[in-house]
């Protein structure tokens, strides 16, 4: 899309064949100038991975609570 836009095709009609607002346009352009289509795919990777490991250490972190409480609470009742 970027690439469209920056041949000469309006970019009133690059967005409506994307289906995105102009401000997601803009804010592509934005974070996305001057790399190329291989960069931006793998730098789209690397944040799907790093939101999948953040799932996973908050999902990890719960865990960790919950078993934490569970012993503690098991450990109240064997001292009384």
């Amino acid at each position: 899309m970027l690439k469209q836009a920056q041949v000469g095709v309006p970019v009133a009609e690059v967005i409506r064949k994307a289906g995105i607002s102009e401000e997601t346009f803009y804010r592509w352009k934005d974070k996305h100038a001057g790399l190329e289509v291989d960069e931006v795919r793998r730098m789209m990777q690397v944040q799907e991975e790093n939101i999948r490991r953040m799932q996973l250490m908050a999902e990890l972190t719960l865990d960790k609570a919950m078993l934490q409480d569970v012993l503690s609470k098991n450990g109240e009742a064997f001292t009384v």
